[in-house]
């Protein structure tokens, strides 16, 4: 088998053909009508999942309650009444752009923030794995009909394969994290904050030095990086991402496609981990759909827009966006957990 034929396996030579063809960012600006159809599409799916949203939000089950976390307890919300939390579309809608474009970013900084806002992880880390399944799923689609990525079966192409080793593994640690956490352990959230903090410091800075140079392809690498992230994504719904995304650039992987390989691998580990949730709830533990219409609102069109601008600005660009990204999305989660951690320390 010659080289040629083998780079044409691994599913992200479409991306590098695109700007071969269309070599100014204004030439793969212009989409094409199925393009269009597509972006359409994903925009119908969000909307079936905010109307599920409402329904979910209403509290349909027994195991669903109203949260009296500090957030809800301050504006006084009562009852199975669903609300639109506003201030939570906008930030959502920020950071779902960003994790779309550049990889990383909704649960990641997300969700502490939120924890901050007095938001209880039972309302947000379900919420949040609904959305990334949906956002994930919708992604990958989006991805390759902006031809930033190939998904081959027949032969099997790389990505798929990435796909599919960083799933299965995914799959099994956020099973370990979430009973672990939330079932077994009852780790406090301040530690949770501090740990996906630390960890995306340390990814950032290695992702920094690496994207000065080329790396030849290891896929093995991508089995402790899918088993970190989705241990990661268990514990409080982010640090999913930047582990993903930047291990597969430390593997060799092109980052266009690779930003393609982390949302079909984050939705399906998100979608995974909703079962396991499901399955929590007949032990006893309860959760809140309060905020995943708001979520859904921010979803349908950021969710969409951040493939298309994947597909217009060149590979180099994102090569220095996603690390320097990685490492603002650290500080974010410095900044907010430092206050609870030293009030913590104090007593």
């Amino acid at each position: 088998m010659t080289e040629e034929v083998k780079d044409q396996l691994k599913g992200w030579e479409v991306a590098r053909d695109l700007e071969n063809e269309k070599g100014t960012i204004f030439q793969r600006f212009i989409p094409e009508w199925r393009q269009i159809r597509a972006a359409l599409g994903g925009i119908f799916v969000f909307f079936l999942v905010f109307l599920l949203g409402i329904w979910l939000a209403g509290n349909p089950f027994g195991p669903t309650v109203r949260i009296q976390s500090d957030w809800v307890v301050a504006h006084g919300i009562q009852g199975n009444d669903w609300n639109i939390v506003w201030s939570v579309v906008l930030l959502a809608a920020f950071f779902e752009f960003m994790d779309a474009s550049a990889g990383m970013g909704f649960g990641t900084a997300l969700t502490p923030i939120m924890l901050v806002m007095g938001f209880d992880p039972r309302q947000i880390v379900p919420v949040v794995m609904i959305q990334q399944g949906a956002a994930g799923m919708v992604g990958a689609f989006l991805h390759r009909e902006f031809e930033n990525v190939e998904w081959k079966f027949s032969p099997m192409s790389e990505t798929v394969k990435l796909w599919l080793i960083i799933g299965l593994v995914g799959c099994i640690a956020v099973t370990v994290s979430i009973v672990g956490v939330y079932k077994i352990l009852h780790v406090d959230k301040v530690w949770i904050k501090l740990y996906v903090a630390i960890l995306l410091l340390m990814m950032g800075v290695v992702s920094v030095f690496q994207s000065r140079k080329e790396r030849p392809y290891k896929p093995n690498r991508m089995i402790g990086f899918a088993a970190l992230a989705g241990f990661n994504k268990g514990v409080g719904g982010g640090g999913y991402g930047p582990v993903v995304t930047i291990g597969g650039l430390i593997s060799g992987v092109p980052v266009k496609s690779m930003l393609a390989v982390t949302a079909i691998s984050e939705g399906t580990v998100s979608a995974f981990s909703i079962i396991v949730w499901m399955a929590l709830l007949t032990t006893g533990v309860q959760i809140d759909y309060m905020l995943l219409p708001s979520f859904m609102i921010a979803t349908m069109f950021s969710a969409v827009a951040a493939p298309y601008m994947t597909r217009v600005f060149p590979e180099k660009m994102w090569k220095i966006v996603v690390p320097a990204y990685c490492l603002i999305v650290a500080a974010v989660c410095f900044w907010k957990i430092v206050p609870s951690i030293m009030a913590r320390l104090a007593g």
